[in-house]
């Protein structure tokens, strides 16, 4: 089996097989010299160290996806070949990791579009930064609350819950916004924080499909 590898903004991302793991970039960099993958792409910054490699480096070109704009991150392009290719049919893919992008892709397998926004952990880091009173929350605090927290009287809670329900607002005003030819798209949902925004989405009426590791599947299904 392929060792395969993306390389994300914030964190690596691995799979082989049914095997999936995630880590830093340090961590990272330490396993691909051990182990270098067989096929691997990048959305974050490439170390130096990893040029001997480039030959194995998949980029957008290589994605079968149709009708690429230039600049299209290659992330983008496997989440969307990728779930057109498992739905035979229209998608729009949610990608929630440190931004959450949305990806429209028609019937033929084109891309059509999308919206990026900051992610969950961006903006509560940003939220942090930016204030002088707001606290630093972690992702992993979030995964604990309480979502039938609505109204959360505590200010972590506050923040996660505004962040999250946040952007299953926007994913969900995305959705009904999407052109006629699209009414029978499937959403996918993929991405770290996946699994956050799941339940949300569906108590909105949504029925999104999860795969919380599209890309890797992806790209290890490509034929070049």
């Amino acid at each position: 089996m392929e060792r395969l590898l993306l390389i994300g903004n914030s964190r690596w991302h691995w799979g082989v097989g049914d095997h999936f793991w995630h880590c830093s970039p340090a961590q990272g960099l330490e396993q691909f010299l051990q182990q270098p993958p067989q096929r691997w792409a990048a959305v974050g910054e490439v170390p130096k160290e990893l040029e001997a490699w480039n030959q194995s480096q998949v980029v957008g070109e290589m994605v079968p996806l149709k009708n690429q704009a230039i600049g299209l991150g290659i992330d983008r392009a496997l989440v969307g070949w990728g779930a057109w290719q498992r739905s035979a049919g229209a998608v729009l893919v949610a990608d929630a990791g440190t931004a959450l992008s949305l990806t429209l892709v028609d019937s033929g397998g084109a891309f059509c579009g999308g919206r990026i926004m900051a992610g969950a952990a961006l903006q509560l880091h940003s939220l942090n930064q930016a204030t002088n009173a707001l606290p630093e929350v972690l992702l992993q605090e979030v995964g604990r609350l309480k979502t039938t927290e609505i109204w959360p009287q505590n200010t972590v809670g506050a923040m996660s819950v505004g962040v999250l329900h946040g952007l299953a607002a926007a994913l969900c005003s995305s959705y009904s916004q999407m052109p006629l030819l699209f009414s029978e798209a499937k959403l996918w949902l993929t991405g770290g924080d996946a699994e956050l925004l799941q339940p949300l989405l569906i108590e909105a009426g949504l029925q999104p499909r999860l795969a919380l590791n599209l890309a890797l599947e992806a790209l290890g299904r490509l034929s070049c």
